[in-house]
């Protein structure tokens, strides 16, 4: 149940709820795939990553900062909130308690905002952008319950369903997960990306209520509705729900392997995605981008998309495939011992490393 906190004064509303009775030891990620190497490889990654990337404020989007910013996207040292709910996911799995308690008080000190999580902060302008992700919001509450399920307490349940709530008065609402909030206008997104459906985490809080089940069920509707055929068997990227039809642009192969995750998590992969994802892991032509048809929009490939496929057949249990799509995923790991940028994924010569191939691989060794 949901309800809202009026604070007397400010006025302020705060949204809560009850936790779920379940434990979130389902949300936890099980480590039955990873071999040595990809236990040696992410704790060099993991060293890279807390001494270059990890600031007192979040985690720099490029370990090169850049003169100007994009309206469009961060760059350079600006932070975003996936980087931290992807680290805080990291901290809570390794059972680093201590490191998760600091940085996540950093991530509501920058991106905390009216219960959700502003997706973007630039520590040079001290701007915080208006809206959230919804998917990095839910990546938060994640991480938060894998705390508790790890660590053996109750200290962020209550906290991580207060976050829910807030999602429940904006972002989610009637079975419906739109891509942003933006508290301040008051008004939603008119798309929900189907990458941001995390069936998992959404089932675990809506579970407990006729009216959330019966919101989780139109959830489902709608991301498997986006299907896009045995042919090409991804999902569109987006539905739109003034228009009630799926989205016909290309596809961002890294949100169209995020479906494919969503659905594995919870049993309703299909076995043709899983047979399409193998092959192209196979051929080593896990490009970047596709069209609705099938066919590559993007040649660039991806150390990070090859972690999404790793983590996809971790779910299936196919360990012949998770090794194939981690060696692949390590292959841009800098080795040489003089590069500042040792140990992560990126590129020594031009200084380039981006935090979602860093995270993204180094969660992918997890498991």
């Amino acid at each position: 149940m949901v309800s809202l906190l009026t604070l007397v004064g400010c006025r302020a509303k705060t949204a809560t709820m009850t936790p779920p009775k379940q434990s979130p030891k389902v949300l936890v990620t099980k480590s039955q795939r990873r071999t040595a190497t990809d236990r040696r490889n992410q704790a060099q990654l993991a060293r890279f990553i807390s001494q270059k990337m990890v600031t007192s404020q979040g985690i720099y989007t490029n370990y090169r900062d850049t003169a100007t910013r994009q309206a469009g996207a961060a760059t350079g040292h600006e932070l975003l909130s996936e980087s931290a709910g992807m680290w805080l996911l990291y901290l809570a799995q390794h059972r680093q308690f201590k490191k998760f308690q600091t940085f996540y008080r950093a991530t509501v000190k920058t991106f905390g905002d009216h219960g959700q999580f502003s997706y973007r902060y630039d520590p040079r302008s001290r701007k915080r952008f208006a809206v959230n992700a919804t998917l990095d919001d839910l990546r938060i509450i994640r991480a938060l319950n894998v705390y508790d399920a790890l660590s053996g307490t109750a200290r962020y349940r209550q906290e991580a369903a207060n976050h829910f709530a807030a999602l429940k008065t904006g972002a989610i609402r009637g079975g419906r997960v739109y891509d942003y909030y933006d508290p301040q206008a008051k008004r939603a997104a008119k798309t929900s990306s189907l990458a941001y459906i995390d069936l998992l985490t959404l089932h675990y809080y809506e579970q407990t209520t006729k009216a959330g089940r019966k919101a989780y069920q139109k959830q489902v509707r709608v991301l498997e509705g986006g299907y896009l055929g045995d042919v090409f068997p991804l999902y569109a990227a987006n539905f739109n729900w003034q228009s009630l039809t799926y989205g016909t642009k290309n596809l961002n192969t890294s949100e169209a392997l995020e479906v494919l995750l969503h659905l594995a998590e919870v049993g309703k992969l299909r076995s043709a995605s899983r047979g399409w994802l193998a092959q192209q892991v196979a051929k080593h032509q896990l490009y970047n981008g596709y069209t609705t048809a099938g066919s590559a929009s993007n040649l660039g490939q991806s150390p990070a998309n090859y972690a999404l496929a790793a983590m996809i057949f971790a779910c299936q249990h196919d360990q012949k495939n998770y090794d194939r799509a981690m060696q692949l995923a390590w292959k841009t790991q800098v080795t040489q011992a003089s590069s500042p940028l040792r140990g992560g994924i990126g590129d020594a010569q031009t200084g380039q490393s981006y935090s979602y191939n860093n995270l993204t691989v180094l969660n992918a060794a997890n498991y």
